[in-house]
């Protein structure tokens, strides 16, 4: 039976019979990545290499089941099916107006002749990588099952240097550690930082999206694309033999995911080139998932939106009305009497006083963070309200302000802390969505912050990842687009479900306020954390020492203003917040003037050049006018670019505007000191910038009308 498969497979040109020990082996379009696969000894295996260079060894695939027999062995290879598929489709959003879908398939049909079982492992190869996923056929013996372990191996060819955060159900929000795979159990303890969530679940346990890089130049990336109803997957490092097992995040029981077939496995997916640029430029994630299932997609806009949320964040002001005082009573009466002038941002006079800044400055929208009773709840100081996310504090005229800002042409921004009671949020939902949509309001961001409830779930669960998606497509009934903070990092769905317009899920500009980022954090999350989508990172800061409006809060912000600017065309994504207050960009306003420019959407993108871990400077082209925008980030190191123009029109002149770190600027002690030049460049200009420690730079390139 193989040999006849085989046979038909060799005249479609997609699966050929190597020279090697392996069975079957799969190319990419352009022969630029190929997949070996086999059943060895009953147990299913695979190796990728790049133009003939290992990159994943010899590595066993499997499942573990609770209380019946594995999939992990006694396999056999019944039938094998091969393809190839072409497409280019068109994002609603996204860093290019159009992305191509080119990849080989091939799926090996396997039977387990003791239980009669039957599971597929389905393939496909890209040029720029591999995804490959498990499939369960309906069929008896295999109807409903739980996963106890899955035991999906990546062996690597060496000790390669790896970007990873700890293993952790529950967060992402740590500084990366760069070191080789060796050295991952003696740099954990140090990896922890005090902001994680919990102990990791391992001394060897990473997150995901992993990117490492050879000694020989390869850039090696392992993640996974189309996490549906199924648990988030780790990665647990044999350190002895350098082989990385997954491992899935565990239920309330500790089990590992509960499976009806027809069903199957979120993609894994390994990307590689030669080019650390081919990584930034990768859609594999993306192009693993299901097309957009909306059939109208109109009221899905990207947003440039400004907060009230900084004064809180770094200011010491709170969300809630009343005022530290555990057993008070949430009626109007006692509000008055606890409600320190001031304290409470949320309030009608300074959000309009947000309004009209935004309004004058031209942004989409203004988050107001705290607007709504339950913030007493969350603190723990009273049961007597939980958040409904309906009713608002007294001093927030829900009516009024949605109004104010309709005239001045802007939309409010929902916000929806659960304070992870999911059951009390899901009870509340729709009633919620429909003050949304009386009031105007087209997007909300919602937040999980602390333990689960129910008890023993976690954020990362098949539970809670079920309960993302719920929410995304609810709120697709109302035409709102969801931007869901301490959600489960993303893997490409935003394709299928394009109102999940942003996600946090990573440690963005909020710890700048407290435990402080790396200088080199934002060039290394464009090649981890952004892999499987856009986040809503806030930059924008300009006051770097945040005790100049805070006199409590010594913290400074690990960056030049030049680099703030950068990382709107450097961190791409649909939803670009403005996260600091109006009167500290009233100081900068001729700096201030490139957030205003920047879009949020785009033709066309192209990373220019990159390191993980040192510097990335991307260029991206408006999706509206013939306008680019170039951005720089750079470690504590700084860097020198030298950028060639040739991406813009020849034969066309433009008049380029340089926002750039200062001769003396450096993130420890002189991060506003910026410099703005403009000059007239084409498509055979150069420019040499040098990035500040901890700095970047900014450019907004427009033609010139003559």
């Amino acid at each position: 039976m193989k040999n006849i498969v085989i046979k038909n497979l060799m005249v479609a040109g997609l699966l050929t019979i190597p020279a090697t020990m392996w069975a079957y082996t799969l190319e990419s379009p352009g022969k630029i990545v190929s997949l070996e696969a086999d059943v060895k000894d009953g147990i299913p295996v695979y190796s990728i290499s790049y133009k003939n260079k290992p990159v994943i060894k010899s590595s066993s695939l499997g499942v573990k089941l609770v209380e019946v027999p594995d999939l992990t062995d006694g396999f056999e290879v019944v039938g094998t099916q091969a393809s190839s598929f072409d497409e280019t489709w068109t994002p609603v959003w996204g860093e290019n107006d159009s992305i191509r879908n080119h990849y080989n398939e091939m799926v090996l049909e396997l039977r387990q002749p003791s239980t009669d079982r039957k599971m597929n492992i389905r393939f496909r190869v890209y040029d720029d990588g591999v995804g490959f996923r498990y499939e369960w056929p309906q069929q008896r013996g295999l109807d409903y099952f739980v996963i106890d372990d899955e035991m999906t191996e990546f062996a690597m060819t060496g000790d390669h240097t790896a970007w990873w955060i700890a293993g952790d159900y529950d967060t992402q929000e740590y500084n990366y550690t760069e070191s080789r795979l060796s050295e991952i159990r003696d740099k954990m303890s140090s990896a922890i930082d005090g902001n994680a969530s919990q102990t990791p679940f391992s001394p060897t346990g990473v997150q995901t999206s992993l990117q490492m890089k050879t000694d020989d130049g390869l850039y090696i990336n392992i993640h996974e694309a189309a996490l549906v109803d199924y648990s988030c997957m780790h990665l647990n490092l044999n350190d002895t033999t350098l082989v990385f097992r997954s491992w899935l995040t565990p239920d309330a029981q500790g089990h590992k995911g509960h499976i009806q077939s027809p069903a199957h496995s979120p993609w894994r997916t390994v990307m590689v080139s030669d080019d650390a640029r081919d990584i930034l430029a990768s859609n594999l994630i993306l192009n693993l998932n299901e097309p957009c299932v909306y059939e109208d997609v109109s009221w899905i806009k990207p947003v440039k939106y400004m907060g009230v949320w900084w004064e809180m964040i770094a200011g010491g002001k709170q969300w809630s009305y009343t005022y530290d005082l555990p057993s008070v009573r949430l009626d109007e009466t006692d509000y008055t009497k606890v409600h320190p002038l001031g304290q409470h941002p949320a309030n009608n006079e300074n959000v309009k006083r947000y309004i009209d800044f935004a309004a004058e400055n031209g942004f989409d929208q203004l988050l107001v963070e705290g607007w709504n009773v339950g913030w007493e709840d969350w603190f723990g100081k009273s049961k007597d309200y939980v958040f409904d996310f309906v009713t608002p504090y007294p001093d927030f005229d829900i009516e009024m302000l949605n109004n104010y800002a309709k005239s001045k042409g802007i939309k409010l921004m929902m916000h929806h802390e659960t304070s992870s009671s999911v059951r009390n949020y899901e009870r509340h939902m729709h009633q919620a969505y429909d003050l949304m949509d009386k009031y105007g309001y087209n997007a909300v961001k919602s937040g999980y912050v602390g333990n689960i409830i129910p008890r023993g779930e976690h954020h990362y669960g098949q539970w809670m990842n079920n309960h993302y998606l719920y929410a995304v497509k609810e709120a697709a009934k109302h035409k709102i687009m969801v931007n869901a903070h301490e959600a489960v990092r993303p893997t490409g769905l935003c394709r299928t479900y394009p109102n999940l317009i942003g996600n946090e899920s990573a440690r963005g500009t909020e710890y700048e306020a407290n435990a402080g980022i790396n200088p080199g954090h934002t060039t290394i999350l464009p090649f981890t954390r952004l892999q499987g989508g856009p986040m809503d990172y806030t930059p924008g800061i300009f006051e770097m020492n945040i005790s100049t409006f805070n006199p409590n809060n010594p913290a400074k912000v690990n960056s030049t203003l030049a680099r703030q600017l950068g990382l709107y065309v450097t961190m791409y994504s649909p939803l670009q917040m403005a996260a600091d207050l109006p009167e500290n960009y009233a100081r900068y306003m001729d700096a201030f003037q490139f957030i205003k420019d920047v879009p949020v959407d785009w033709q066309k993108s192209i990373y220019l050049e990159a390191e993980p871990g040192r510097y990335i400077v991307a260029a991206r082209k408006d999706k509206n006018s013939n306008d680019w925008f170039v951005g720089c980030t750079a470690n504590e190191d700084g860097h020198t670019s030298t950028i060639s123009l040739g991406f813009l029109d020849k034969g066309k002149d433009y008049e380029a505007v340089i926002y750039a770190d200062a001769k003396d600027a450096h993130f420890r002690n002189n991060p506003q000191a910026y410099s703005i030049v403009r000059k007239k460049v084409n498509s055979k200009s150069k420019l040499r910038l040098t990035a500040a420690p901890g700095g970047g730079y900014a450019i907004s390139i427009k033609p010139v009308n003559l």
